[in-house]
């Protein structure tokens, strides 16, 4: 019996002894775990994209870690306005740039093997320069910079024969719509490159340049001439070709030097004329200009007049209507409440039919009330914060994919972002100083006039007018535009 304790007693501390090895194994050789460390990974050379395309750009991590729990932020030179955010699991818009929004996408299939490429589309001049990538994991971040370069290409080069010159024959070669500045070239069927004699750029308001080259063609140059303009980032290039005849170069024959002899004298003779002609006249061009003056002073007055009446018999309507937002219009992530005068947009989408007359990527609505004559008015209270649009629009305005809110598109509105004013014209939109942030906005309709007012209700001042707007005989309907944080609601106004 007593063998049998002994042996117990030495099983157990064996026992005992594997025991503290686990833990002392445990404490001091499995190292704590920690946030993943990684590099910020993407092209060394300058991506080039194209106006009007989209473009990706590549960043990826290494090691291969996913990056669906990380905060990924793509931004310019402030780190709090960004291009685009993706953190906690979702995109964030709220302080997105207003130049980008609607127009990014972080391709988020490939997540899970490190890959944070953003793609950007309807690429714009604008968008060239440096791109920060800054990615953060529990408390360890890196951060990495990729240059975009944008470009397009222009016209097909236009040759047109100008004039005679230095025993020559002047040709022209004009192109428009490059970006950046490109690179001309004449050439002959060898191509030896021809001396230019005159080379011009300019640049439109749209940044792009429009060049015009000049040489000169003498009579035994017989083969064909080309010219070549060349892009110089996508290495593409355009040319036209052209040649001239031995009939277009100048001939002098002794009847024509007799001929340019007899016509000079009838010159010399028709100048003397026209001179005497004139100081006679000029006798009483200045009797006609001071009441050409006293004529142009008063039709200014009358059309001071008539614009300031217009404005007046404008900005006093005679009809506010009670609007309400039509549902079956509303992009399916906008809230409306049950009197449908107040719109939101939310965090989700809602589940609701997708009828052809429902905005599907814009986050519109349209009002229930169309007008087709007359003048009517209407009241709108708007957020100071968020983004927001307001103003009228064409019945039969396009509602699927991606759409231009200009009046070319049937679209007459302001558009406000962080506080600042915008009236939504063409090709340009046209910036609004304002004092003070509007808190209700009434919105005035003349149908025959074809015009569209924005007046501040409370500071009692105007914020615009569209004096010309093309109605084409189509019925108008009130539009809003809401982006997140941003609220409109219809309210009723006191007319004076």
């Amino acid at each position: 019996m007593k063998v049998k304790i002994s042996s117990f007693c030495h099983i157990s501390q064996a026992k005992f002894l594997l025991l503290g090895f686990i833990i002392f194994f445990l404490t001091f050789h499995i190292p704590k775990l920690e946030s993943v460390e990684f590099r910020v990974l993407g092209p060394e050379r300058p991506v080039t994209a194209t106006v009007g395309k989209e473009t990706v750009l590549l960043c990826h991590l290494s090691p291969m870690v996913s990056a669906q729990n990380m905060e990924v932020r793509w931004f310019r030179s402030e780190f709090s306005n960004y291009v685009h955010l993706y953190r906690a699991g979702q995109d964030q818009y709220w302080k997105q740039m207003p130049e980008y929004q609607e127009r990014t996408e972080l391709l988020k299939d490939g997540l899970p093997g490190g890959n944070v490429a953003l793609r950007i589309l309807n690429v714009t001049l604008s968008d060239k320069g440096q791109y920060h990538r800054f990615l953060q994991n529990g408390s360890f971040y890196e951060e990495a910079i990729l240059e975009l370069k944008v470009t397009v290409s222009g016209s097909n080069p236009l040759i047109s024969v100008e004039d005679y010159q230095d025993g020559g024959i002047r040709v022209v070669c004009q192109s428009a719509g490059w970006y950046p500045k490109p690179e001309v070239l004449w050439r002959d069927f060898r191509g030896q490159h021809f001396p230019l004699l005159t080379e011009t750029y300019s640049q439109n308001k749209n940044g792009l340049f429009q060049v015009e080259t000049s040489i000169i063609i003498q009579q035994n140059i017989k083969q064909n001439l080309s010219c070549c303009i060349k892009n110089t980032l996508l290495h593409q290039e355009k040319e036209s070709i052209i040649r001239i005849s031995d009939s277009f170069f100048p001939k002098i024959s002794p009847e024509t030097l007799a001929l340019i002899g007899v016509l000079m004298v009838c010159l010399v003779f028709l100048i003397g004329f026209t001179v005497f002609i004139l100081r006679e006249n000029g006798k009483h061009a200045k009797e006609l200009g001071k009441y050409d003056a006293v004529t142009r002073e008063r039709d200014a007055e009358i059309k001071m007049q008539a614009a300031e009446l217009r404005w007046r018999r404008f900005a006093v309507p005679i009809e506010e209507v009670s609007l309400t937002l039509d549902a079956d219009t509303a992009h399916p992530q906008l809230i409306l409440s049950e009197d449908c005068k107040y719109v939101r947009r939310g965090d989700t989408q809602q589940d609701l039919p997708d009828n052809p007359g429902r905005y599907d990527t814009y986050h519109c609505v349209l009002g229930c009330e169309g007008f087709s004559s007359g003048r009517h008015c209407w009241g709108v209270k708007a957020a100071d914060a968020g983004v927001w649009a307001m103003g009228v629009a064409r019945d039969s305005m396009k509602r699927k994919g991606w759409i231009s809110p200009t009046p070319e598109e049937g679209i007459w509105a302001i558009f406000q972002c962080g506080g600042e004013y915008w009236a939504l014209t063409s090709p340009d939109h046209t910036p609004l100083a304002l004092s003070q942030p509007p808190e209700l906005i009434r919105v005035s309709l003349d149908y025959e006039l074809g015009q569209v007012a924005f007046f501040d209700v409370g500071n009692q001042v105007p914020i615009f007018t569209f004096q010309t707007a093309f109605f084409t005989g189509e019925r108008i309907r009130p539009w809003f535009r809401v982006v997140p944080i941003a609220y409109l609601e219809l309210c009723p106004i006191a007319l004076e």
